[in-house]
């Protein structure tokens, strides 16, 4: 049997799975970002007719894996497994969302990098031949996260400057064994690497080491250069953790070019006031699923890499003094 696994951490793809389709909704900020006529629907509140942000953000969920399927034009039931994740205490958004739908669900927590994680696992199933059609999905909700690991927004509390803002959004992209589309053609599974940033405002810095060090990995492992790409997009770095990864990577001899971008970057301006862009599993989600997907499927991109970045701490570890653990996935998806 011949191995799929390539180098020290990455996996190609034998028979790679077709993205059939993609579906995002966003919260009004995003709406209004430099992004917004990308999105496929754009809340006109926050709330989104439900008591709390909690409900919203499962609804935002369960909508995306629904149109997701919808706009393949293919049967719900022909689905074989829900791949999804979020930011909430036991992953909850996704869990409520497929209770839902009704298929089997596969619940994953990789934080911010849950959509690369979901996207990287869905293929797996697909290439390995345990399933025919999967979708991936991840989501997160500003207020929702904001209650959970810093202070809640009623509170008005002070932000710090390099902080970031997390994105009101759910993305799922359908994955098949055929049809036409892009592929998810490789995989690269990240460490969990720590240096010892305590300050949760500053996520970017703590999860910068672990993306550089899954691209270094993904690069060496396949023996590319950054230019084989069109598009190398991290998850949620923001301003300040791209600015340091593109720092190690130029230190380590792993050149970047004009096709490096961050997804935290480009979903808000500067004019919206989220300081170092935004973060949240939601952030790589409605990007990946929105403008560079339709920027795959209209020809513009042939090849991207995607880094979701993860920072895998919680609100008891903070408060017991613990560092920021962190971890990097990529998939290189092509036309």
């Amino acid at each position: 049997m011949v191995s799929k696994k390539v180098g020290n951490q990455t996996v190609v793809f034998q028979n790679p799975p077709i993205v059939l389709s993609g579906y995002n909704v966003v919260g009004p900020k995003e709406g209004e970002g430099p992004l917004k006529g990308s999105f496929d629907k754009v809340l006109a509140d926050t709330y989104d007719g439900e008591k709390s942000w909690e409900k919203t953000e499962a609804k935002m969920l369960e909508t995306a894996m629904r149109e997701v399927v919808n706009k393949a034009n293919v049967p719900l039931v022909s689905v074989d497994y829900i791949l999804a994740g979020d930011l909430l205490n036991q992953i909850i958004s996704s869990s409520f969302a497929a209770r839902q739908i009704g298929l089997p669900f596969i619940g994953l927590y990789g934080a911010c990098s849950t959509m690369a994680l979901s996207t990287a696992l869905g293929a797996v199933l697909i290439d390995g031949g345990f399933a025919s059609k999967v979708i991936c999905s991840a989501s997160s909700h500003h207020d929702t996260a904001e209650r959970q690991f810093r202070l809640p927004t009623e509170q008005g509390n002070q932000r710090a400057m390099y902080a970031q803002w997390t994105v009101t959004g759910a993305g799922s992209l359908l994955l098949g064994n055929s049809g036409a589309g892009p592929k998810v053609t490789s995989a690269t599974f990240g460490r969990v690497i720590d240096y010892g940033e305590t300050d949760t405002n500053n996520m970017g810095a703590a999860m910068a080491p672990a993306i550089a060090d899954t691209i270094i990995n993904h690069f060496s492992d396949l023996n590319r250069q950054p230019d084989y790409y069109d598009l190398i997009a991290t998850g949620d770095l923001g301003s300040i953790g791209l600015q340091l990864v593109l720092e190690i990577l130029n230190k380590s001899g792993t050149k970047t070019g004009i096709n490096f971008t961050d997804c935290g970057v480009m979903i808000f301006s500067p004019k919206q006031d989220t300081h170092a862009g935004g973060s949240g599993c939601g952030c790589s989600a409605v990007v990946l699923t929105g403008h560079i997907l339709k920027k795959i499927i209209s020809g513009e991109l042939k090849k991207i890499l995607l880094i979701g970045s993860g920072s895998l701490h919680s609100s008891t570890s903070s408060l017991q003094g613990e560092s920021i653990p962190a971890i990097g996935h990529a998939v290189s998806i092509e036309a």
